[in-house]
């Protein structure tokens, strides 16, 4: 039986890196991807030696096209098979209506829509050859129910979900799976950055009263990767501690 690849974006750190970890033990080997090669050492470190020796890492900017189709043309060369995809890399700029710069909304639609849509493309293809596949586009609750002030960032993961709706009906025949997971106010680097007040208001909204884990969002990652969840297709399911209820 040939070893199952699984390839997660944005992995360094955060959802991304937990999500790595939780395919490790599974077993998987991974492709992991970051913009930059060296920040993917400290996951590295973490992970079991076995896995960490075989793991292939790739590094590339989400806005560069070409590296993402070389990137997908590398997996098949050294894997020869693809079998997860976890479509989590992103950004985020915050910014009201008559702040928003061209550059920015680019940039945000680039990376959180363009680049996740390119590398859902790429996955296909490869599972196509296996028969068989589980996709996974990380959106997030804003892309739900939209936030004040992030008009950029709340319109490209609705099209992530628009993008997974529409991909699992193409890919089901082919027993592709494409389901997307929408984290509410998760403890990540990014979200320790906000202003304190900022942190109570977006607090306040969780009905469970505390932020939720990387952890916690990789944990459905990992079953929506496995065949546990075999006949789940186009569903978006949130993890927010009640925060979109």
């Amino acid at each position: 039986m040939q070893e199952r690849v699984a390839f997660v974006t944005g992995a360094s750190r955060g959802i991304g890196a937990a999500c790595a970890s939780a395919l490790a033990q599974d077993g998987y080997r991974l492709v992991l991807h970051a913009s930059k090669r060296e920040s993917l050492d400290a996951l590295l470190a973490s992970l079991p030696p076995e896995t960490s020796a075989n793991a292939m890492v790739v590094a590339y900017d989400m806005g560069d096209t070409a590296s993402i189709g070389k990137a997908f043309q590398d997996v098949f060369k050294q894997c020869r098979r693809l079998d997860v995809l976890v479509n989590n890399a992103g950004l985020m700029e915050p910014a009201k209506l008559g702040m928003i710069s061209h550059q920015a909304l680019a940039r945000t639609l680039d990376v959180n829509l363009a680049a996740a849509i390119l590398h859902l493309q790429g996955a296909a293809k490869l599972m196509s050859r296996n028969g068989c596949g589980s996709i996974v586009n990380m959106s997030s609750i804003v892309g739900r129910f939209g936030f004040e002030g992030q008009v950029p960032y709340t319109a490209a993961k609705a099209g992530l979900i628009g993008a997974t709706l529409a991909a699992a009906k193409e890919l089901a025949a082919q027993h592709i799976r494409v389901n997307a997971v929408a984290p509410g106010y998760i403890d990540t680097d990014l979200n320790r950055q906000h202003h304190e007040d900022v942190h109570r208001q977006n607090l306040a909204r969780v009905r469970m009263g505390r932020m939720g884990t990387a952890t916690e969002v990789a944990d459905l990652v990992r079953f929506l990767a496995s065949d546990r969840s075999a006949y789940i297709t186009g569903q978006v399911i949130g993890v927010d501690g009640g925060m979109s209820l």
